[in-house]
């Protein structure tokens, strides 16, 4: 900070010297005039050449400040999009397999209800067939209970 005031007091003091200089009248061909107005003018171009520089480097900083936002706010907005179709996706892929479990329940109670049927209508055929060939069934049952044991015997005559 004291450099760059201590520089600006020097380019003051120049530049008030050249105008002071510039005042006063100075033969065209006075050697140590013309090099005094040289000498401040390069001075001068340096410092607004300095000034233009820093201007120019603030800006340059602060476009990319910007620019470092600007692309946060992007990849936080993809990263939203991101979740929000995997969200999307996630519910889709939950609503299928909920639909193929229940196509596959309703396929399975079906083949398992033809299943019963068929086995009912077997049964029933059996039953019918059976008491039709033997008339009745003749014989002894006996049931013996012992020891917690059931044994039945059904003897056909």
């Amino acid at each position: 900070m004291t450099d760059e005031w201590t520089l600006k007091t020097k380019a003051m003091d120049i530049k008030t010297a050249s105008t002071d200089l510039s005042k006063e009248t100075c033969p065209a061909d006075n050697e140590q005039c013309v090099k005094l107005e040289k000498t401040a003018i390069k001075i001068q171009s340096w410092w607004r050449g300095n000034v233009v520089r820093r201007a120019l480097l603030d800006a340059a900083l602060g476009a990319w400040a910007i620019q470092c936002w600007w692309r946060s706010m992007q990849t936080k907005i993809v990263e939203q999009k991101r979740r929000l179709a995997l969200r999307l996706y996630t519910c889709q892929e939950w609503a299928v397999v909920k639909v193929q479990a229940y196509v596959r329940m309703w396929q399975a109670r079906r083949r398992f209800l033809q299943a019963r049927q068929a086995a009912c209508t077997i049964q029933a055929h059996w039953r019918w067939y059976a008491s039709q060939s033997q008339a009745m069934i003749h014989g002894r049952y006996e049931v013996e209970a012992s020891r917690l044991e059931l044994d039945i015997e059904i003897l056909m005559t």
